[in-house]
């Protein structure tokens, strides 16, 4: 079993995305027993909270459903329980490095070949274009993780 928590601001737009997105990839590759994946924010902004209505929409149209998800907000102590943690920009990556230690902090877009050290943008001042780039971003990085996560179970 490998367990892996992706990381956002407040858990409620790119982190729970990505949760869902890996999750959802991660049972179809029949994986699904051997991965285990959650989500949080760097900041409680939106304790209990679902995520973003316009996140829940957009990736509902790609299958994925992102409704029994709530934002909950990083705790070092939990953390320490997982095999990966994902950032899913440069800023959540320097938090969680300070925090954490380097060991198992990575950026979500080092498993997109030459898109290391990019961002995945936050979508939550946008509009729709801006929630479909995210998902469009999150959908490929989470190809990279799983394609990782396959050979790490062997």
């Amino acid at each position: 079993m490998i367990s892996v928590l992706f990381v956002c601001t407040g858990n409620i737009c790119r982190s729970p995305t990505a949760e869902a997105v890996l999750r959802r990839k991660a049972e179809v590759a029949g994986l699904g027993e051997r991965i285990s994946v959650a989500s949080c924010g760097t900041h409680d902004y939106h304790i209990g909270d679902p995520p973003d209505g316009r996140a829940q929409l957009h990736a509902a149209r790609r299958g994925y459903d992102l409704s029994p998800l709530r934002a909950t907000c990083l705790a070092d102590e939990d953390a320490a329980g997982y095999d990966l943690v994902v950032a899913l920009d440069r800023g959540h990556e320097r938090i969680l490095k300070r925090r954490l230690g380097p060991e198992k902090v990575r950026l979500l877009m080092s498993w997109v070949p030459g898109a290391a050290g990019s961002d995945v943008p936050d979508p939550y001042y946008g509009g729709g274009a801006e929630f479909e780039h995210a998902l469009d971003l999150i959908e490929r990085a989470c190809d990279g993780l799983l394609a990782d996560l396959r050979q790490r179970l062997g």
